[in-house]
């Protein structure tokens, strides 16, 4: 059978965020959790940004699970790529932290793992959990999927989306599939999940596969929250008064091949 659908950013990207962006200015105390298990590393797209909100948001943290990251009882982050092991991480999160009622999406560039990616959102929307994206926040790929599971979704002017196609192990993409196969099922059925009518999910799938799995869509935050049908709030962002937010920076690194 087809294998897990990719959805990923370059590693090289993910390093030269950490390059660009300080350490975290409070690592102690932190409570790490991590899975023993091997992930295939697969070519994956180049991001074109260094996240302006990561390095305060790891100073603010109190504890770290895989991707993300606990700023106090009610509130998580977001700050990196998802993989098999953060349902996991997600559910012990939760259990330790069960009053958590928002995620932040602060660096989400994808998944290497949608159908793990596929469950953690409906985990998300299971509990209740609000998702919010700040300005300067990103959400690219797969995390976009997770985003949407938010029981509410805010979504400020200054933060940026970036969608396209998904390929599969074999090297097949929505465009290979016949309507109607369980490949295109699993979106459709998620999206419908996550509160579209049939129409909706149908017309925000085909808008997401218009692009080649190899390039990127991306919409800022007004554009992305008129897909869902609702209005951008404009708030500072969450970790920095709006006056501090740096200005995204723009990387060209070559063709996409996520």
């Amino acid at each position: 059978m087809i294998g897990t659908m990719i959805r990923t950013i370059l590693s090289a990207i993910l390093a030269l965020t950490a390059l660009t962006v300080a350490a975290p200015g409070r690592a102690e105390g932190w409570t790490v959790v991590y899975e023993e298990e091997w992930v295939e590393e697969v070519p994956v797209s180049a991001s074109r940004f260094v996240s302006p909100l990561q390095a305060q948001v790891e100073h603010e943290a109190v504890a770290a699970y895989g991707p993300f990251r606990v700023i106090d009882a009610h509130t998580a982050a977001l700050v990196g790529t998802t993989d098999s092991r953060s349902p996991a991480q997600l559910a012990a999160m939760l259990a330790a932290w069960p009053q958590i009622d928002r995620l932040d999406f602060v660096e989400a560039p994808g998944t290497l793992d949608d159908l793990a990616n596929l469950k953690m959102g409906r985990l998300i929307r299971e509990r209740g959990i609000a998702t919010s994206v700040s300005a300067g926040g990103s959400v690219r790929s797969g995390a976009v999927e997770l985003f949407l599971a938010g029981a509410d979704r805010t979504i400020a002017p200054g933060a940026e989306f970036a969608v396209h196609g998904w390929l599969d192990y074999d090297g097949r993409g929505a465009d290979d599939y016949p309507p109607g196969s369980p490949e295109h099922q699993r979106y459709l059925d998620y999206y419908t999940d996550m509160g579209m009518t049939r129409a909706e999910a149908a017309r925000f799938y085909a808008m997401t596969n218009s692009v080649p799995f190899e390039d990127a869509l991306w919409l800022d935050g007004v554009e992305m929250a008129r897909w869902m049908g609702q209005e951008v709030v404009d708030r500072p962002a969450t970790m920095l008064a709006a006056d501090d937010v740096p200005h995204i920076v723009y990387l060209d690194v070559g063709a996409l091949v996520k």
